[in-house]
């Protein structure tokens, strides 16, 4: 049965979120909803939905103009440690981003400085997705980020005056995260009890500081159990739910979500962003079941790069004798002769306009249009799904399509054989060394020559040993 229900509207800013419907069932604390957030300005988002994530301040592999004419994002995610460089200690020089002039299509810093079209809702955090695991490690009063020449401490006040600067639509305060764990890890006991005691401090600071009143605060829950973060939860829907200065939760780790339903549900009234970075889209049905409205999605950025086209939607196809692929790799010499699009469902600009065999003769030959093609493609594909799962909470079928869904496709998506596009620094392991070596994804662009004897030596030698 679907139910309506009003929620918490903020007053001293201008952010404004309303479910619109929920699933929610009777004996169930959490369920799949429909909503709707807005900003004066840019592009209502209806919930659930995804946020592209960007790379040094852009979507990768597409251009603003591109952004506005072929994909249909409403909201991007940026780093501040994107802007910041090593040379900037403690930002006593500022970044060239906070001096961007502005103008009526790019309002603020942050939007001009990137070039976003002005629609797009802007959300700034400390750091990117997923962030670099940091050797160094965060202190009483700082956090640890990646900058583009190496690590370096960014402050509370420091980035408390990057946002009063560069004024995003949201804001994602400083969580005192495990960035140099393993990943797949838990942190301790003790110390994800100071992970807790940390954050709660910081937020004290944040909401005791002064701040545009542009700017929505969407505040972090970190990925450790209910009951040693229980405390720093209470402050947030005690002190700063009431007084409107929270606008939303940032949750690292979905599953708290039932937790909160039950100890905290007055905090279910706001709008809830994943961080958690979800491998399938199995996952974020998951999620989303658990009440969850809007996505940070790596993964697009991800199998884009793996010159992967997603293939699947929602509510999926009758199933078949076997699991259909969640997406085809077209770095595969069998589309080389392809004449069909990327997808038969699909109408955005990639599918209709060219075949298979036409990008991946772009991903052999390493043009950056094939990546593009495929941004486009992928970030289409992932809105018509979302579209799709909106329409199936509202019809009150949402259960039964996810376990549908789960029927008919794989479990995980395919890896990507081929060659990706040059690597940013970012994008390689800062710890770990010896376990890389030998492993990276692209082949070298440059190597020694070697003269016809020592070839013939290698080649002697390599026989020897087999």
């Amino acid at each position: 049965m679907t139910v309506d229900i009003k929620t918490h509207e903020p007053e001293s800013t201008a952010m404004r979120f309303e479910v619109l419907s929920s699933a929610l069932k009777e004996g169930t604390s959490t369920a799949a909803r429909v909503g709707r957030l807005t900003f004066p300005g840019r592009r209502p988002i209806d919930t659930p939905n995804f946020i592209a994530v960007t790379s040094r301040g852009t979507l990768p592999h597409v251009t603003p103009d591109n952004i506005s004419k072929h994909l249909q994002v409403s909201g991007a995610y940026f780093s501040l440690e994107d802007f910041v460089e090593k040379s900037q200690q403690n930002l006593s020089r500022p970044p060239p981003i906070f001096s961007a002039p502005t103008s009526t299509n790019h309002p603020t810093p942050l939007y001009s400085f990137t070039g976003t079209p002005s629609h797009i809702t802007t959300i700034l955090a400390a750091r990117r997705l997923p962030a670099v695991p940091s050797p160094i490690g965060n202190s009483t009063k700082s956090i640890s980020i990646f900058t583009n020449t190496g690590f370096q401490n960014l402050s509370t006040t420091e980035y408390l005056s990057a946002i009063s600067t560069l004024k995003p639509d949201i804001a994602i305060p400083l969580a005192d995260l495990t960035n140099n764990s393993p990943p797949g890890t838990s942190p301790t006991s003790k110390r994800a009890l100071r992970m807790a005691e940390r954050t709660d401090e910081w937020i004290v600071d944040w909401f005791t500081s002064p701040l545009s009143t542009s700017t929505s605060t969407f505040a972090p829950v970190l990925p450790i159990p209910y009951p040693i973060q229980w405390e720093y939860l209470s402050r947030l829907a005690e002190d700063y739910l009431p007084t409107n200065q929270l606008s939303g939760l940032a949750i690292h780790d979905p599953d708290i979500i039932p937790d909160l339903s039950s100890h905290q549900p007055t905090l279910l009234s706001l709008p809830l962003l994943s961080l958690s970075n979800p491998s399938n889209p199995h996952l974020i049905l998951r999620h989303i079941g658990l009440g969850t409205d809007l996505f940070t999605l790596p993964l697009t950025n991800a199998v884009s790069d793996a010159g992967i086209a997603l293939d699947f939607t929602f509510p999926a196809p009758a199933p078949g004798s076997s699991p259909l692929p969640l997406g085809i790799d077209l770095s595969l010499l069998s589309f080389s002769t392809s004449v069909s699009p990327l997808s038969e469902s699909c109408k955005c600009y990639a599918c209709a306009s060219h075949y298979k065999s036409y990008i991946h003769h772009l991903l052999q030959a390493r043009e950056m249009l094939g990546w593009t093609l495929l941004q486009i493609h992928n970030h289409a594909t992932l809105s018509n799904f979302f579209t799709g799962i909106q329409k199936s909470i509202k019809m009150g079928t949402f259960e039964q399509d996810r376990q549908h869904f789960s029927r008919v496709y794989d479990a995980e998506m395919p890896a990507g054989v081929g060659e990706r596009p040059r690597m940013r620094g970012y994008q390689y392991k800062s710890q770990g060394g010896e376990e890389n070596a030998g492993k990276k994804k692209n082949k070298p662009a440059w190597q020694k020559e070697l003269a016809p004897s020592e070839e013939e030596g290698i080649k002697a030698g390599e026989a020897t040993t087999t």
